[in-house]
């Protein structure tokens, strides 16, 4: 595998859930993640971002297996899994590590902290489980040895999360999905644990799916944007770019939501209008149409298509945020 070739990749990538029931209505299939194509190379961070119910965390778990896809098609190191069947997804969770929204909870009330961080080497069967070995997982973590003989409760929010990051790499694993791994910390020991994943790329070459709503994390970390609403990419590429120049009004009001720490601020107008839609009734054509302020009589009936553009970005909108010497190419089919 070269240092270009992406450990993971999906192409066009689907999850439908069929409802039941007298409330829903039997027989609906609902759309949670539509078409949603990516790649995650060594090395590198990906942040995907979006409102509550953008799709971001089923997006992650379909990766790894966890919520059956429906659709489209995921490469492993080049190799496409056959099927979606569990026993495809073997060598994905082999080399992978999930990181979830709230640590403690996935940890065994029951198992000292020392027994938790092992636990997946013996599992898989692989890797020194010694005390000494666990004690130099929890160093790399910035997780005090004195801890490991503890038991979860007795853990703060961040030494969860740093154990939760010492069970991650227990197996070296060449990509880690962390479920907003900020969630309920203070901004100091947000950075503590933002920096540790630094640490970890560069050590091992490591590459991250991050899954966030904070835009200051995902300002400070990731190497890469993507933008999602109603389980759909409607902008993506390099972070640096995309806080610069935004070409999705969805994005561009994600990002002037963002706090400003002066008083004197104010907004003449709110950078959204209106709720999210429910993924029961999707709206016709852009699915955004219906709160962005410069939508007009063809978002509203026909669906845009990805378009991209000349830094690296890629749009899905009828209307792009460029001027005419910047404006996006279509996207050969």
């Amino acid at each position: 595998m070269t240092q270009q070739t992406p450990i993971l990749e999906t192409r066009g990538l689907g999850v439908s859930i069929g409802t039941r029931g007298r409330i829903l209505g039997a027989g609906r299939k609902l759309d949670i993640v539509v078409d949603v194509s990516l790649a995650l190379r060594p090395g590198k961070i990906v942040c995907v971002v979006g409102e509550s119910g953008s799709g971001k965390t089923t997006l992650g778990m379909a990766l790894l297996g966890l919520t059956q896809p429906t659709a489209g098609e995921i490469h492993f190191k080049g190799m496409p899994l056959a099927d979606f069947s569990k026993a495809s997804f073997r060598p994905i969770r082999e080399q992978t590590s999930l990181l979830f929204q709230d640590p403690a909870s996935s940890f065994n009330p029951r198992q000292r902290i020392g027994d938790i961080i092992a636990e997946p080497r013996r599992i898989a069967g692989t890797g020194e489980s010694s005390a000494e070995a666990i004690a130099s997982l929890a160093q790399l973590a910035g997780l005090p040895s004195s801890l490991l003989s503890r038991f979860p409760h007795a853990l703060s929010g961040g030494q969860a999360r740093r154990a939760a990051v010492a069970r991650a790499l227990s197996v070296v694993p060449s990509l880690i999905v962390a479920d907003e791994p900020t969630a309920g910390l203070d901004v100091s020991v947000q950075g503590g644990v933002m920096n540790l994943f630094l640490d970890i790329r560069e050590k091992h070459d490591t590459a991250f799916l991050i899954i966030t709503h904070n835009l200051a994390v995902a300002r400070h970390i990731s190497d890469e944007l993507v933008i999602m609403y109603l389980g759909r990419v409607v902008e993506s590429g390099p972070t640096a770019e995309i806080f610069r120049n935004p070409q999705h009004p969805y994005t561009k009001a994600l990002l002037d939501s963002e706090p400003v720490p002066d008083p004197k601020h104010r907004r003449s107008e709110p950078p959204v209008i209106g709720e999210v839609p429910s993924i029961f009734a999707r709206p016709s054509g852009c699915e955004f149409h219906e709160r962005c302020r410069f939508a007009e009589s063809l978002c509203r009936t026909r669906p845009p298509q990805e378009i991209a553009g000349a830094n690296g970005q890629r749009v899905r909108c009828h209307f792009p945020i460029a001027d005419a010497a910047r404006r996006p190419q279509p996207v050969d089919a």
